[in-house]
């Protein structure tokens, strides 16, 4: 482990050291990250699960979905409300519905999306949802294991009201992500969104380190606009792309409730995570998919380029060459997260 002595950047290195940061070998966060997590009450198998995903983020170039999640965890309410063994209830040879028994979504959708796998494999097509869970983290990460497998994904995520609809005064959705997946023969790519204007991990990492929202984010539990991060996460945020945003976002949550949001209390606002897994084998003569997959994206990246572009990416590209550096270079943490996880 190293620590920041000035705040210049180390030359070459792709995020900057500052005197209130830790730089920390991958081995390092991972050590941290699982001990912090079993300290909460997890057991070790699911704390590596858990914390190779947070690992992943952070090395993905998302800092607010990696170690400070653990903070969250540890103050989730229902982390309180004790766990039963995640369970099938429904199930036909295409499709599966699992009561996550209050686990939390890292772990329960890591076991929906290799039940969708286990599916797929076996005829070509799978859905899968699974409910009586919360927060799963980040949602290309499960994308992506499911991709490397040859299959193209959709994955959406429905959660408790934290976004505010347009005109109204309080929050009724979640920050609601949806990710596809697609396989190609340079490897996994991936589009990763929430529809929200500010994801909520970000929200609670600014409360944590006291740090002012951008202008037109945050509302507080009145509906009134604020930039305090504190005040916000008693009330909610803005939906993202405006009247497009909410309608993809309302969207979503109705697909929460095919995933079995609203088994468990009767409330259509609460958590449901489905994946809908198709392998192009069952679709296309030839299962050239990889072949053409690869083939758009070297024309979208040929295409003539605007005065001062280097170069036009697609999506998840940038992820995944900072993922390949932070993995030599290592990942930067504040200093009074470390402080928070080691003091849990």
């Amino acid at each position: 482990m190293s620590t920041a002595t000035n705040q210049s950047n180390p030359s070459g290195l792709l995020d900057t050291d500052e005197p209130d940061t830790i730089r920390l070998k991958v081995e390092e966060a991972r050590a941290i990250g699982e001990t912090a997590v079993q300290r909460i009450g997890y057991s070790a198998e699911d704390a590596r699960i858990v914390v190779d995903q947070m690992v992943d983020n952070m090395l993905c170039g998302y800092k607010f979905a990696g170690l400070p999640r653990i903070l969250a965890m540890a103050s989730e309410d229902k982390i309180k409300l004790g766990r039963t063994p995640i369970k099938v209830v429904k199930e036909t040879p295409v499709s599966a519905l699992m009561d996550g028994g209050n686990n939390i979504g890292y772990v329960t959708c890591y076991h929906a999306a290799h039940k969708a796998i286990e599916k797929a494999k076996a005829l070509g097509i799978a859905s899968v949802g699974v409910y009586n869970t919360y927060y799963s983290g980040r949602n290309a990460y499960f994308v992506e294991q499911i991709v490397k497998e040859g299959y193209v994904v959709m994955h959406t995520a429905s959660n408790k009201p934290r976004v505010v609809p347009p005109g109204a005064a309080r929050p009724a959705l979640g920050t609601n992500p949806i990710c596809l997946g697609f396989p190609s023969e340079e490897g996994p790519i991936t589009f990763d969104i929430g529809t929200a204007s500010f994801m909520w991990g970000e929200v609670m990492l600014h409360a944590h380190l006291g740090e002012p929202l951008p202008e037109g984010i945050g509302f507080d539990e009145n509906g009134k606009p604020t930039r305090d991060a504190a005040a916000t996460l008693k009330g909610g945020v803005a939906p993202w792309g405006g009247y497009k945003g909410y309608g993809l976002s309302f969207a979503i949550q109705a697909l929460g409730l095919l995933a079995g949001s609203a088994i468990i209390r009767d409330e259509v606002l609460d958590y449901g995570f489905l994946f809908w897994v198709i392998n192009p084998e069952i679709m296309l003569p030839g299962n050239d998919f990889k072949k053409r997959m690869s083939q758009y994206v070297r024309e979208m990246k040929a295409l003539p380029k605007q005065p001062g572009v280097s170069e036009i990416r697609v999506p998840s590209e940038r992820a995944s060459r900072e993922r390949e550096r932070r993995l030599v270079e290592g990942v930067v943490v504040k200093r009074k997260v470390i402080e928070s996880l080691k003091a849990l």
